[in-house]
């Protein structure tokens, strides 16, 4: 007879170890969306980069965490996912958007803590865009 002291991880294997997700603001991980996922650098075997927010208290975190940690706050019923970052694609509706197109937009604005306007900051961009119809644009 073998003794498995946790099911997902048979014998004696012991879960890698990283910072749990939690919002130090309203000490729980009940309010969590996982913003992105990236893998380590340099890996390490069951952790990746992870950043999320709270969407009770709007604090965003982003530490190494294991996986298995983030798979539980992105395996919630209920879970309101909006766009995630994974592995440079981007998700809506659990599925990748697709490029339509690139381009370059123009943003301006003021520099902080004075009066001046700055203009002609232009940034290589590309539409994406998921199957239900939602895009966005991101910095290429």
């Amino acid at each position: 007879m073998t003794t498995i002291s946790n099911a997902h991880l048979p014998g004696e294997a012991q879960r890698p170890s990283g910072d749990p997700l939690w919002c130090s603001q309203c000490q729980t991980d009940e309010h969590l969306i996982v913003e992105s996922i990236e893998a380590l650098h340099p890996p390490r075997d069951g952790m990746v980069d992870v950043s999320y927010t709270c969407v009770e208290c709007d604090q965003f975190y982003a530490h190494p965490a294991g996986v298995h940690d983030v798979a539980g706050v992105l395996n919630r019923h209920g879970q309101v996912m909006g766009v995630l970052q994974f592995g440079g694609e981007y998700f809506h509706c659990g599925t990748p958007m697709a490029s339509v197109s690139s381009g370059t937009s123009s943003i301006y604005g003021t520099e902080l803590g004075r009066r001046r306007t700055i203009h002609d900051v232009h940034l290589p961009t590309r539409l994406l865009r998921c199957a239900c119809g939602f895009q966005m644009e991101v910095p290429d």
